[in-house]
């Protein structure tokens, strides 16, 4: 069932990456939100997919994060890749929360998950690293919730 709200920063969902193409996610995975809600974006947010397969060599832009529980299956792997050089700004219509089992109705059960703080700032961190920009110090001084303000243009 699609998403119909906007998730705090750090909430981590299935997306349906389906329609796009190689190099490009083309599959459905878990992924974590890392923009807050915006004024007059409403239905879209940023997310950074996530990976159960370790990269064959870690890089500044890629980091692990320990879920404990793990998620449920087919994403049940005690840790996941954060792929932060592959941002994408998505839908909701994409997106929805992680699926459990079904209640003795036979009614769909869904998971809610956030991730720590300090794990966010990691995510962030990767993602400014993923676009070129030196990450050090900058959200370690604005929070892992923080709204960053652009300055005034002259």
């Amino acid at each position: 069932m699609p998403l119909k709200f906007h998730p705090e920063p750090g909430t981590i969902l299935v997306c349906d990456f389906t329609g796009l193409r190689e190099p490009e996610m083309t599959k459905t995975r878990p992924v974590v939100v890392i923009s807050p809600r915006l004024k007059r974006r409403n239905d879209l947010l940023a997310i950074v997919p996530l990976s159960t397969t370790p990269p064959r060599a870690v890089t500044s832009y890629q980091c692990e994060l320990t879920l404990d529980p793990p998620l449920p299956r087919p994403f049940d792997s005690p840790s996941m890749w954060v792929k932060a050089d592959m941002i994408y700004t998505v839908a909701f219509h994409r997106l929805e929360l992680i699926r459990t089992e079904r209640d003795h109705t036979g009614k769909r059960k869904y998971l809610t998950r956030r991730i720590p703080d300090n794990d966010l700032r990691r995510v962030r961190h990767c993602v400014l690293a993923g676009l070129g920009w030196p990450a050090h110090g900058l959200i370690d001084k604005m929070g892992a919730n923080a709204r960053y303000s652009a300055p005034a243009l002259p």
